[in-house]
């Protein structure tokens, strides 16, 4: 199941890669309803599933939420070690993952990095199915929803002035493929729950940061705020619907 969830993924990468090369002016609307989305999976179903899968509390802080705060900081120390996202001090710009990377092998360096991104998604989505389906296609939802704007962005860094666009072509190609090489993978391994709570909890702390530092900004940054904040309100209702409906 996980393998064929994972498949969407696969689509919606292609189409952000395609939106990339053709059409990106109701782009924003898309990334607002994704970073509503991240963020209610975050709330209302990987943080309280996480908690109740183990009880371990080391120093007395819950483990799951010890693995939210590594996650967010490690995907922060990641982006700003490799470059692949520099923020903007005075407003929120237009950007993508390898901005100001650089010419050629920067951009293909970021592109790479985001590959390997996609086959850690689809590796949460392997165990998540782990710990119930419910959580498996929530984990998944979570995933498609900012495919979208991985695969923007692989294309769009791979690309980075390259008359050329073969290697972005085959980098976005690679991107798709990769969340459903990772779900395989990771229905592959069995992984006990006093393990699999603090691993949510970190995929939990990822999803925030890209929503919070990466997809939300992005959706903002040039067009009227009104809708896409609308866009983002709907996606955090339509996770609390859906959570509600399966509990």
């Amino acid at each position: 199941m996980a393998v064929l969830v994972s498949v969407l993924a696969f689509v919606m990468t292609l189409a952000g890669g395609l939106a990339a090369m053709r059409v990106r002016d109701r782009r924003h609307l898309v990334l607002g309803l994704a970073g509503g989305l991240m963020l209610g999976v975050v709330a209302f179903d990987l943080i309280p599933e996480s908690l109740e899968m183990t009880r371990h509390r080391p120093l007395g802080v819950p483990a799951p939420m010890i693995g939210f705060a590594a996650g967010f900081v490690l995907l922060h120390v990641v982006e700003q070690a490799v470059a692949i996202h520099r923020a903007h001090e005075d407003e929120y710009a237009p950007h993508v993952h390898a901005h100001r990377v650089g010419a050629g092998a920067g951009g293909l360096l970021a592109a790479s990095a985001l590959v390997l991104h996609s086959l850690v998604d689809g590796i949460s989505i392997g165990l998540g199915f782990q710990s119930g389906a419910e959580v498996g296609f929530l984990v998944a939802l979570a995933v498609v929803t900012h495919d979208f704007a991985d695969g923007f962005n692989t294309f769009t860094a791979a690309s980075l002035h390259r008359a050329d666009h073969r290697p972005a072509v085959l980098l976005l190609l690679a991107d798709a493929a990769a969340p459903v090489a990772g779900a395989a993978l990771g229905t592959l391994a069995t992984v006990p729950d006093a393990v699999l709570g603090p691993y949510l909890g970190t995929f939990a702390g990822v999803l925030l940061y890209l929503a919070a530092a990466e997809i939300l900004p992005e959706a903002h940054s040039v067009h009227p705020r009104i809708m896409t904040l609308c866009a983002t309100g709907a996606g955090l209702a339509a996770v609390l619907f859906i959570v509600g409906l399966a509990r």
